[in-house]
């Protein structure tokens, strides 16, 4: 049980939502500097996708490491780490001219900070604190605080680009990701003992062996796998897309901005149904949805009007999807290793999210535009929303009920 206060469970979801708006800001706004990068260093468009790729995968991986650290010693530390590294790597990105510089600082170094201040640490560190009928509540403020932080910076930073140049841009990312630290201190100290699902002793290896043996727990990878190669590969290369529609930057710096507006409410929709309704459903939709809304884009004229709509209708979906999937996790297994296990399906995101950033410089380079992406999109979302069908998931308990 726990016996965290009305009052301090709004502080705890209140610091892990700003925390994550900080974090997701820096790490979906990378696609805004690929132009101006590979205008100052001539590397490639291919090259510079390639070391945010890299980080696409960093930002995943890191996540199962840095939550069962988090699990095992409280996740304060973990988040301090993660701003130190966050900052050191925007701020030294201006100063390398290379690839290999390029994957160190924003492959390596960035994107291993944002993952320790990201999904799994917060989420699990909230749930651990928090009764089960408002965790997947929790889970959507929360989600909803990283499209916030998309909505707010992807305009701002296309604005400092613009006014004050791209390097000035970056280095006020890195001062701003410092401000974690201090939001951390809500989330200090370690969280209240609680065991795993139908095994109180268990080890978090043991724990670990089993997830990875459970067939619900693996359509669950399979399906955010695709949910990190759409997110990537728009985050990436949506400004190339619309550069190449003969459309300014700041329509591309607005429909990001969009998705992380409406990605708000889709956050928040989908922490309220998952409370009513089988969280599979909600993502098998969700994902399906996904196929029918890119379809309407390659058949629409490319105007910036089409742009914001398309943005507006993806965004209600964009990352939506970590609510139920991080509230599936935890009715599979508990709370208990909930960093640990939830990380490790944002890892299998985050393969999704190498190869949808890779592959669209790729398919720009061999094709000169993204058509055969977006076709994969469309054949992947339909796919994620099949592979969710089969997961083994009991009816909600009204938190009437669960009371």
């Amino acid at each position: 049980m726990t016996t965290t206060t009305p009052r301090a469970a709004w502080a705890l979801i209140l610091a892990a939502s700003a925390i994550l708006m900080i974090t997701m800001a820096a790490r979906l706004t990378t696609g805004l500097f690929l132009s101006p990068l590979n205008t100052a260093t001539g590397l490639g468009i291919a090259s510079i996708s390639f070391a945010m790729a890299v980080g696409q995968f960093m930002w995943g991986a890191s996540q199962p490491v840095f939550g069962a650290v988090a699990d095992k010693y409280g996740s304060v530390p973990v988040i301090v780490l993660g701003a130190v590294l966050l900052a050191v790597g925007l701020a030294a990105t201006p100063f390398v001219s290379t690839q290999w510089g390029l994957l160190v600082t924003l492959g390596i170094l960035s994107a291993s900070g944002a993952g320790a201040g990201s999904f799994s640490i917060l989420i699990g560190a909230t749930a651990q604190r928090l009764p089960a009928e408002r965790r997947a509540f929790a889970s959507g403020f929360i989600n909803a605080g990283g499209s916030f932080g998309q909505f707010v910076f992807a305009p701002l930073v296309q604005f400092l680009i613009a006014t004050t140049g791209w390097i000035t841009a970056m280095l006020a990312l890195a001062a701003t990701s410092l401000l974690t630290i201090p939001l951390a201190w809500p989330l200090r100290g370690k969280p209240p003992a609680q065991s795993a699902v139908g095994h109180g002793d268990l080890t978090l290896g043991r724990q670990v062996r089993e997830a990875l043996r459970d067939r619900s727990y693996l359509c669950l990878h399979a399906g955010f796998f695709t949910c990190g190669f759409h997110i990537a590969f728009l985050v990436t290369h949506l400004p190339g897309e619309v550069a190449l529609c003969g459309l300014p930057g700041t329509v591309s710096a607005t429909a990001l901005g969009l998705i992380g507006l409406f990605n708000i409410a889709g956050s928040l929709t989908a922490g309220a149904l998952a409370q009513r309704y089988r969280m599979k459903w909600l993502l098998a939709l969700m994902y399906g949805s996904r196929g029918v809304i890119i379809a309407a884009y390659l058949l629409a004229p490319k105007t910036a009007w089409t742009f914001y709509v398309f943005a507006a209708a993806l965004g209600f979906t964009w990352l939506a999807t970590v609510p139920p999937t991080a509230g599936l996790v935890g009715k599979l297994f508990g709370t208990r290793y909930l960093a640990t296990l939830f990380g490790l399906t944002l890892l299998s995101h985050q393969v999704g999210g190498f190869f949808g950033a890779w592959l669209g410089g790729l398919a720009f380079v061999r094709f000169g535009d993204y058509t055969w992406m977006w076709y994969a999109d469309i054949a992947l979302a339909l796919l994620a929303a099949l592979v969710n069908l089969p997961i083994r998931e009991p009816k909600p308990v009204p938190a009437a009920a669960a009371a």
